[in-house]
Parts: C-alpha cells; sequence; structure tokens
C-alpha cells in the first residue's frame, strides 16, 4: 500500500515550484527503490536572523517496509538548495537501509577473544 505524498509548508506560503520540485524528486527516487510507502517533506522558513537572513530547513520522512528514514537539511535562504541537499542526503540513506535489508553489507568478525561492543 503506498500513501499521498505529504508536502507542507511552515512559515512560508506555498510554492507550486517547490512542490513540483519536490515531487520529481521523489517520483526519481521512487522508479529506483522497491519498497517505499510513505513520504513526509516539510519545508519552513525560521524566523530572520540578525546576520543570516532567513533560513531554510528541509525534513524529509520516508517510510519504508519496516523501516522509518528522516533526514533534516538547512540552508540559508535558499529553499531550492536546501531541497536539493535533503533529498541527496535522503537518496543515501534509502540506499543504504536496502543495502542492510538485502544482506549487501559486509559484516566484520571480530578476532578471536575479544568482545563485541
Amino acid at each position: 500500500m503506498k500513501l499521498p505524498v505529504d508536502i507542507r509548508f511552515i512559515g512560508l506560503e506555498h510554492s507550486e515550484a517547490l512542490e513540483t520540485t519536490a515531487r520529481e524528486r521523489i517520483a526519481r527516487i521512487d522508479s529506483t527503490c522497491d519498497g517505499l510507502i510513505g513520504w513526509r517533506v516539510t519545508i519552513e522558513q525560521s524566523h530572520k536572523h540578525q546576520q543570516h537572513g532567513r533560513q531554510i530547513a528541509v525534513r524529509i520522512d520516508v517510510t519504508l517496509v519496516g523501516h522509518e528514514v528522516a533526514v533534516e537539511h538547512v540552508h540559508d535562504e535558499d529553499p531550492y538548495v536546501a531541497l536539493r541537499d535533503a533529498f541527496d542526503a535522503i537518496r543515501r540513506r534509502i540506499e543504504d537501509t536496502v543495502r542492510i535489508q538485502r544482506g549487501s553489507v559486509k559484516s566484520h568478525a571480530h578476532p578471536a577473544g575479544e568482545d563485541a561492543e
């Protein structure tokens, strides 16, 4: 069962262009990874900082079969850069999670006599 994509804007007005960009990125990742159930993307603009201007935070939560993966990325002023960086990071996390689920990640054996911590 696939859940609808949830895209939220907090502290800034809804942007069709940002939403379209997010949906395109989601579709690209969805087409390469099986088992993705749901997406929640939150784009938030914080209050103006005295020296940094308005910061944009992008949080992406992805539900996979048996796992929840999340990333938050903060970038000064440019929501498209924050969105790009957050989607790049979530793609890497999803790929790592899928590799672990498939057992493609090697586990290292501990030398005899040493306890695993």
